[in-house]
């Protein structure tokens, strides 16, 4: 569950991103990188954590 919740807010943030892009709003990729590199980030930490806790 902890790491669930993150990579569904980063799924929003690039959500959000593509529809400015689709209206035209060019910050809509700033929400695209937040986005991306919020779900790298809990990626990393799954990874952290599978290895530190064995």
């Amino acid at each position: 569950m902890v790491l669930i919740l993150p990579s569904l807010f980063g799924l929003t943030l690039i959500g959000e991103g593509i529809v400015k892009i689709y209206h035209e709003d060019i910050q809509g990729w700033i929400s695209i990188i937040f986005g991306v590199v919020f779900i790298s980030l809990t990626v990393l930490a799954y990874f952290y954590f599978t290895q530190n806790l064995v």
